[in-house]
């Protein structure tokens, strides 16, 4: 009896650094697979040292458990550097759907490093805002966003080898990439209060961009990936999680790229169970993104299987942040 493999599987990324060809042809098959039925894999063999990421949290956390007053000297709007405030966002709006605020805070980073040109400077390469209450909170962010700058450039060549086109199909859009960072802080319903109907940590959407890679906790009140019953799936089902692991999922641009060849990931965040209501949940999001004023055109058939109208890559991203903000 064949094995049917699994919608989200788990790969290691050892072999498509060390692999002989034909390991590193399963692996980018594997992949293909994965992006065609749910958008989401996991990761392993990534080298990101547990211990950074949990000593995120930690300096995190310190962060959020600070007076409201204090938070919001650092108050961003959604897409800016700073604090996210309860209420500032709800991310089924994205996708038509009028939904309560997502039940999160979150500290947002991004991309500073100039581009050049004024405008684009202004609305992508913004300095970052780093809260002096919690000074070592810089150099551990700093050191995880060179970690997650040279992973994406290698998922992006995984990617790009799985498409069987031209290996640098994606990456040579990543000259001066963009990228946006966020430290989502879940907390129990002591802090939130009781959610409102429809109301979730994070509604259902997908991401905007290309390449979202998420380091998250397990919990009772956490991820679930939406697979389309009409192709097979089983509708909402909580991700699969293993301790070592990153999540990494494709968002809307780069599902355009491949003619809807691969998926943008559809998912959400649940709300404080009912059966655990203190539950507390942190997740680090790093959202990869290619070089502003990319035209984002689709690959042809019979790889790609919609020709969507070019799109310029920062204009829609700003029209997607701007249509999560309620805050």
């Amino acid at each position: 009896m064949t094995e049917t493999p699994a919608p989200i599987p788990a790969v290691d990324l050892r072999p498509w650094r060390d692999g002989d060809a034909e390991a590193r042809a399963h692996l980018a098959r594997t992949v293909d697979r994965a992006l065609q039925t749910a958008g989401f894999l996991l990761i392993t063999g990534h080298g990101v040292d547990p211990l950074l990421r949990s000593g995120i949290r930690s300096a995190a956390r310190r962060f959020f458990l600070l007076p409201p007053e204090v938070k919001r000297r650092y108050a961003a709007r959604v897409g800016g550097r700073g604090w996210l405030g309860p209420g500032a966002e709800a991310n089924g709006y994205a996708e038509g759907t009028e939904t309560p605020p997502d039940l999160k805070e979150s500290l947002t980073f991004a991309t500073d490093e100039p581009f050049g040109d004024p405008a684009v400077d202004a609305e992508w390469y913004a300095p970052n805002v780093w809260p002096a209450e919690v000074p070592g909170l810089r150099p551990l962010c700093q050191e995880y966003l060179a970690r997650m700058a040279g992973l994406e450039t290698e998922l992006l060549s995984l990617l790009g080898h799985a498409l069987g086109l031209e290996p640098d199909i994606f990456s040579r859009h990543m000259d001066r990439p963009t990228y946006g960072f966020n430290i989502n802080w879940y907390p129990g319903t002591e802090v939130v209060g009781r959610p409102r109907p429809g109301q979730f940590r994070i509604g259902p959407h997908t991401d905007f961009g290309t390449v979202t890679v998420l380091d998250r906790q397990t919990g009772r009140g956490g991820l679930q990936v939406y697979t389309d019953p009409a192709d097979g799936g089983a509708g909402w089902q909580d991700a699969p999680w293993e301790p070592a692991a990153l999540t990494v999922n494709i968002g809307d641009l780069l599902a355009r790229w491949t003619g809807d060849r691969w998926r943008s990931g559809r998912h959400r965040v649940l709300p404080p169970p009912v059966d655990a209501p203190a539950e507390e949940l942190m997740s680090l999001v790093y959202f990869g993104e290619c070089t502003p004023g990319t035209l984002v055109e689709s690959v042809p058939a019979p790889v790609g299987r919609v020709a969507y109208p070019p799109v310029d890559s920062h204009v829609y991203l700003r029209e997607k942040l701007d249509s999560i903000s309620v805050g």
